[in-house]
């Protein structure tokens, strides 16, 4: 059983209890499941209780958990947000990823942060990939999205070429050395499943650029690169299986077919293997719309594997005991599997 770290994430959100959740579920299939939480354990325990007082069941306790502990210094009220809390979540990211590249553990989860929260604590990154990145001197990290459909079994890849930037920078930001390590990357990824991938690249303009009259970077350097990869290389190696770039508003209807189609039904033709959005919500859009609870946050080109739920803070829900754990357990478990 692979050693998980995970990162507890804004104590004044939802982080507690979904892995305490997350967890126990998993424990019950896999008993020897032993993760290293990183946090504050007297922040855990009161988040525990609090819970138990309120006849939340389902919950792994605190006392058969391992733990690094990084105390709080200031008093966190479930669902109010603050500096201290963005700090906190700001240390135990990156406490459980030295952990990580230490040796003690094999791939890192971690549970949500408010970025508002993280930059009113002085700690300017667009989200945790971009920290991450800096602990790994990983020039290349990407966001991929991964989900497993609950009706077939059929594995869900949208990897994002660019990541949390305004949608006024994301032309200036996609390059064709960007644009062409994004689809190695979601090519290697996918080859874990599939020895030989199709791939599905969107449109960075509406209709794709509709022939240079809605945009020109279609006409003028995306389908020239597609074609360039789609050639084989001059060691003989195999070129790319590579579909696009596809106007964005059906890139992903074979997705949603597959998503949903009765395992009894057999493969989906129309299916991917992994699509490629050019920008953030081009590829959160859909990825949401099938697997809101079932997608994993995946960030390719560290050292090491790294998951995280779907989901944000959800400040609204914390310390009520109604926040649902499946995206935390999915993101678990997709650590277990493939990290």
């Amino acid at each position: 059983m692979p050693r998980i770290a995970i990162a507890l994430g804004d104590p004044a959100g939802i982080g507690a209890e979904v892995v305490l959740k997350a967890i126990q579920q998993i424990r019950e299939l896999q008993p020897n499941f032993n993760p290293l939480l990183v946090g504050c354990r007297h922040w855990l325990e009161t988040s525990f209780a609090q819970l138990q007082a309120q006849g939340i069941g389902g919950l792994c306790s605190p006392a058969e958990l391992e733990l690094l502990h990084l105390p709080l210094n200031h008093s966190i009220s479930p669902g109010q947000g603050s500096a201290a809390s963005g700090s906190a979540g700001f240390a135990w990211l990156t406490a459980a990823t030295e952990a990580v590249l230490a040796g003690d553990c094999t791939a890192l989860c971690t549970a949500p942060i408010a970025k508002h929260w993280w930059h009113a604590a002085g700690h300017h990154y667009p989200g945790q990939t971009e920290r991450l990145a800096e602990l790994c001197n990983a020039k290349a990290a990407a966001m991929l999205f991964t989900a497993c459909s609950p009706h077939n079994g059929w594995r869900f890849n949208t990897l994002l070429a660019t990541t949390h930037i305004p949608l006024s920078k994301v032309s200036e930001s996609l390059t064709p050395a960007l644009l062409e390590k994004r689809i190695e990357q979601l090519n290697n990824f996918c080859l874990r499943f599939n020895p030989a991938p199709k791939l599905a690249i969107a449109g960075l303009n509406p209709h794709a650029g509709e022939e240079g009259e809605l945009g020109t970077e279609e006409i003028e350097w995306i389908t020239p690169l597609l074609n360039k990869l789609r050639c084989p290389a001059n060691n003989g190696q195999a070129g790319l299986n590579l579909e696009g770039p596809i106007a964005p508003d059906s890139c992903w209807l074979g997705a949603s077919e597959a998503w949903h189609q009765p395992a009894a039904a057999g493969p989906n033709q129309k299916a991917m293997d992994g699509y490629l959005a050019l920008y953030h919500d081009q590829g959160l859009i859909p990825t949401k719309l099938l697997a809101f609870d079932q997608a994993v946050n995946t960030t390719l080109g560290l050292p090491f594997l790294r998951t995280s739920p779907d989901h944000g803070t959800a400040f609204n829900l914390a310390g009520k005991g109604i926040a649902r754990a499946e995206s935390m357990v999915a993101a678990i478990n997709t650590a277990i599997e493939l990290g």
